[in-house]
């Protein structure tokens, strides 16, 4: 089965208030719990860590050293 751009996840540099899209794909995965975020929905990530979260709560514990 051929796999299209859609199908994989993008990759991203992440910055402090934008991102950069350097793979091609429709969502990335959220560094805590692996939950798909569709790129259009991503709001929140870490241009120090390169990570993305998939909610406001896991982004905040992740950077105050909660999870």
């Amino acid at each position: 089965m051929l796999m299209n751009s859609s199908d994989k996840p993008a990759k991203l540099h992440y910055q402090p208030s934008s991102f950069r899209v350097l793979r091609a794909g429709r969502h990335v995965l959220c560094a805590v719990s692996s939950e798909v975020i569709p790129l259009e929905e991503l709001r929140y990530w870490s241009a120090e860590l390169q990570e993305a979260y998939a909610s406001a709560e896991i982004a905040t514990k992740r950077l105050l050293g909660q999870i």
